[in-house]
């Protein structure tokens, strides 16, 4: 089926728009942003994500219950992934500070937003990395802000989930968090799947974000499932947990446990 694209004139106020929008986070971040109380940061930060979905016409549609409604508790959101819109969808809703692969933060521009930001980096070929990370991710808790990431480890277009890295959901057990499943799904108008959403393969920023302005419209469901206490559990157990509730929420199948190879390592991200 073939859907309504924007031309070039939309498309260029998009990239304009991003640009100056990318422009206006280097500012806020380099001048003011570290001084804000942590409640203005989460507040500048929730408005900033909720502008990028904005400015590409993304619709954003909640469901399930509100993060909110867990006040005090410490949170971490796991996601299925599909695109690098997947952390301003889930921040325009609540912001959250994701763990992600230190790669990231020698990126040019972006990392330094990244970090400055409040990424958690982790390093992927370092194995026993758990107990900075468990650290990082305690005083995270400890200033009432919410934990992200990606369990899969790497993206799809949406069709499908990947098999779960248990290592990622050591913080949570180790912190006694709540594990909120979050399913995403990139839609068109008609509810069909929007394949150019998926950030997968070799396709680089610029490519994605060309894609995307190409779009007339998006439509990205939030879906919350029922939070999972860890007090008590294994991590592979809060793993299959979250694995089966976004895959039930995305009513897709859940990955193939015997195709987890190689093991998960004690530490480390895919």
């Amino acid at each position: 089926m073939t859907h309504p694209r924007t031309n070039r004139l939309v498309r260029f106020v998009r990239w304009s728009r991003i640009l100056a929008h990318v422009a206006t986070a280097f500012v806020i971040l380099r001048f003011g942003y570290l001084r804000l109380s942590q409640g203005r940061q989460r507040a500048v930060y929730g408005w900033w994500s909720a502008k990028v979905l904005h400015i590409l016409a993304i619709e954003s549609r909640i469901e399930g219950e509100a993060p909110h409604a867990i006040p005090g508790a410490a949170v971490m959101f796991a996601s299925n992934h599909i695109s690098w819109i997947d952390i301003f969808a889930i921040s325009s809703v609540r912001p959250t500070r994701f763990i992600a692969k230190s790669e990231i933060r020698d990126w040019p521009v972006v990392g330094w937003i990244c970090e400055r930001a409040g990424t958690l980096f982790i390093r992927r070929a370092r194995r026993h990395d758990t107990a900075r990370i468990n650290d990082m991710v305690h005083d995270v808790f400890a200033k009432g802000d919410c934990v992200g990431l990606f369990p899969e480890g790497t993206t799809t277009v949406g069709d499908k989930l990947l098999p779960f890295h248990s290592s990622l959901f050591e913080p949570a057990v180790a912190n006694g968090a709540r594990v909120i499943p979050v399913a995403l799904r990139y839609e068109h108008p008609d509810g069909t799947l929007c394949r150019p959403m998926g950030f997968v393969g070799e396709i680089t920023f610029a490519q994605s974000m060309g894609l995307i302005a190409r779009q007339k419209k998006i439509v990205v469901r939030v879906r919350f499932g029922e939070p999972i206490a860890c007090e008590g559990l294994a991590r592979r157990d809060v793993t299959r947990l979250v694995e089966a509730r976004i895959a039930s929420l995305l009513d897709l199948p859940t990955p193939d446990s015997a195709r987890r190879t190689p093991p998960d390592p004690a530490a480390g991200t895919p």
